[in-house]
């Protein structure tokens, strides 16, 4: 009965430490799908989340600026270490269309443009997103407007942004990231704040997970 006894314990010792060693030795990459691993070269896209916008604010805590009912990304993945890991994309596209304006003077908006593309973005295990523009450039971003005066076109930039990715609903999100006006006319506001919600990103269809 001693021997048995010796041996279950034995077994469950063996057992334990398998189970102790199983997580690490199959840690996955830091972007995964159900699909397994997403792979380098591979391109990830993302609309902005259900009943959200995107702003373009002329204050952090304001309401009065432009805002956008469709945007989108394509970034293709140029790294994707082991977690925990930073891996890294190339955003190559980012989009808006449908969007207003309740900035006094201005009858409406008649493109955003995303220049400069395209940016270094990286996904940290922690979720930190960092989007950054390559050496000697700057993130920059045209909005054209219509006033009463004719089209006017406002140029706000920004040296990074910075979002944080949840798995709760496979999500990005930025708020109230800081552009500067660089140039345009007085009915462009000083400063533009930055606020979008993205979600689900996706790898061929597949929600993408940050590990």
């Amino acid at each position: 009965m001693r021997t048995r006894s010796l041996l279950a314990l034995a077994g469950t010792v063996a057992a334990l430490s398998l189970t102790a060693v199983t997580p690490a030795s199959a840690a996955g990459a830091v972007l995964t799908t159900a699909n397994g691993d997403v792979a380098v070269g591979d391109v990830l896209n993302a609309s902005l989340a259900s009943g959200t916008a995107a702003t373009l604010y002329s204050s952090a805590t304001g309401t009065s600026g432009v805002s956008c009912a469709t945007s989108g990304f394509s970034a293709t993945v140029t790294d994707n270490p082991t977690a925990p890991g930073t891996a890294t994309e190339s955003l190559t596209a980012h989009t808006f269309s449908n969007c207003t304006a309740n900035v006094v003077g201005v009858l409406g908006v008649t493109s955003i443009t995303v220049n400069n593309l395209s940016y270094t973005t990286s996904v940290a295990s922690d979720g930190t997103v960092t989007v950054t523009p390559p050496s000697g450039s700057t993130i920059q971003t045209t909005v054209v407007l219509r006033t009463l005066l004719g089209s006017i076109n406002c140029v706000y930039q920004a040296p990074s942004l910075t979002g944080v990715a949840s798995n709760a609903d496979n999500s990005i999100t930025f708020t109230s990231q800081q552009f500067t006006k660089s140039s345009g006319s007085s009915l462009c506001f000083a400063n533009g704040y930055f606020t979008a919600k993205y979600a689900p990103v996706t790898d061929a269809g597949a929600a993408v997970t940050v590990n």
